[in-house]
């Protein structure tokens, strides 16, 4: 048997301040806040995944070993287009860092636009839709 990856569950994302990273990726991306776990933990869902946020001084064993705020770079992808996207992020006062670019995704050529979120982590949106 070959052992093999079916899709990404969840990342995890060190932040200076859980409200302050939260309230950005719901105002922003629109993500839908959930708390889990005895502790009160605080997740981002969005599509069939989601992201656990900690702050850095959490038990280290739940995040990688050089984990920090502003150590991220992760690529979502869209349902709009990117004139949509940089339309949306300066309707949210988010400066644009980059794009529209065209990269290539995991499912091939798609067009990206890039920002930061509150702590620094670098976010590319992307899109497989033609603008």
């Amino acid at each position: 048997m070959r052992f093999t990856v079916d899709r990404i569950d969840h990342i995890s994302l060190t932040c200076g301040d859980i409200e302050t990273t939260a309230s950005w990726f719901q105002r922003v991306l629109g993500m839908d806040r959930e708390e889990f776990g005895v502790d009160g933990r605080t997740a981002l869902k969005f599509g069939g995944q989601k992201l656990n946020l900690y702050t850095a001084d959490e038990d280290l064993t739940l995040t990688g070993a050089s984990a920090g705020p502003g150590t991220a770079t992760i690529c979502f992808v869209t349902a709009v287009g990117t004139e949509d996207i940089v339309r949306h992020l300066t309707a949210c006062g988010v400066m644009v860092e980059k794009g529209p670019v065209s990269r290539l995704g995991a499912l091939g050529p798609m067009s990206s636009v890039y920002c930061r979120d509150p702590d620094g982590n670098l976010i590319e949106l992307s899109s497989y839709l033609e603008d």
